[in-house]
């Protein structure tokens, strides 16, 4: 897991370094909040969602029209579960830190000191750190904390660029099952809503 970690960041760094030679490079800082949930497609509970955080870095290379946009934040995302069982409520606690790399392509309306952007794309989320709590009512359900060390997802949004200021508004869809033992279809959905400095 270290070794893919150390990839991922020689990954985005080497990245950097090739694109800041382009024209219509830019780099900047992200910081945001995001609302998640960790859908199950059998409904074995009721889900809440819970308010997380994201921070990190981004960049960006624009093209014929296009840019290009990869990313590399470090997040929190999860869930609380609740279930009734014979008249009693039984509760549980997911909580991830991952570290998230997407890859956007986009296009933006506008001069470069103030556009509207729209960007879609997927991105891959490496879990760093995992926190369990599940109470003692969970009898029918076993095995529902055993999490994958990585996820896939795809993102789609739209965004403003206001002079050095950049705000993103985006929707994640979890594509694959984080559930190790494949016995619950469990996939991380979010919205993410970012400010960004160039």
């Amino acid at each position: 897991m270290k070794k893919v970690l150390i990839i991922t960041c020689l990954f985005f760094t080497t990245s950097v370094a090739a694109l800041a030679q382009l024209p219509n490079f830019t780099l900047g800082i992200k910081g945001g909040v995001n609302y998640s949930s960790l859908k199950t497609k059998d409904d074995l509970t009721d889900a809440n969602s819970i308010l997380g955080y994201q921070i990190g870095a981004w960049t960006r290379v624009g093209f014929a029209g296009m840019y290009l946009q990869p990313e590399l934040y470090l997040g929190s995302k999860g869930n609380d579960f609740k279930q009734q069982v014979s008249g009693n409520e039984a509760t549980a606690k997911v909580r991830f830190t991952t570290l998230d790399l997407p890859i956007l392509l986009g296009t933006k309306i506008g001069p470069n000191k103030f556009n509207l952007r729209f960007m879609a794309g997927p991105v891959i989320s490496f879990i760093v750190d995992k926190k369990t709590t599940f109470s003692s009512g969970f009898t029918n359900v076993t095995d529902y904390n055993n999490y994958k060390d990585q996820s896939l997802g795809l993102q789609a949004g739209a965004g403003i660029d206001a002079g050095n200021l950049s705000v993103d508004l985006r929707y994640e869809a979890g594509l694959s099952n984080v559930d190790k033992t494949d016995k619950y279809d469990q996939k991380q959905n979010l919205f993410h809503l970012s400010l960004g400095y160039k």
